[in-house]
């Protein structure tokens, strides 16, 4: 299953709610990438650029699911999601592309490809 690395941060009237009245958001957080197909591996309140940071596994539609969820939400904003390979998975997506890449003519090339 594929792996994401989501980051995000949360609005401030969403910082307020939660001072007011503290919660653990990591059930919430487990249960909607578990609706979308998913489990969560991880959940970390962070310092810094971001609030929060969750590693999870899953579909990708899944998770593009749930991103889309919680942003709709209104409590998140700045939220980026990245598709993690582990060392052994990109050794074979090098292999591949290093197979590939003698019969690809990149744009600009004067072979009449387009992309």
């Amino acid at each position: 299953m594929p792996l994401f690395i989501t980051q995000g941060r949360f609005t401030t009237e969403a910082v307020r709610g939660m001072m007011s009245s503290p919660e653990n958001r990591e059930r919430a957080v487990q249960d909607l990438i578990a609706q979308s197909g998913g489990t969560l591996l991880s959940y970390y309140m962070t310092f810094g650029e971001y609030d929060f940071l969750i590693v999870s596994e899953g579909p990708i539609e899944g998770m593009a699911t749930s991103v889309i969820v919680a942003a709709a939400g209104g409590a998140v904003t700045d939220m980026r999601t990245s598709l993690a390979l582990t060392a052994s998975e990109m050794e074979g997506s090098f292999a591949r592309a290093g197979a590939l890449a003698a019969s690809y003519k990149p744009a600009g090339a004067q072979t009449g490809s387009v992309l």
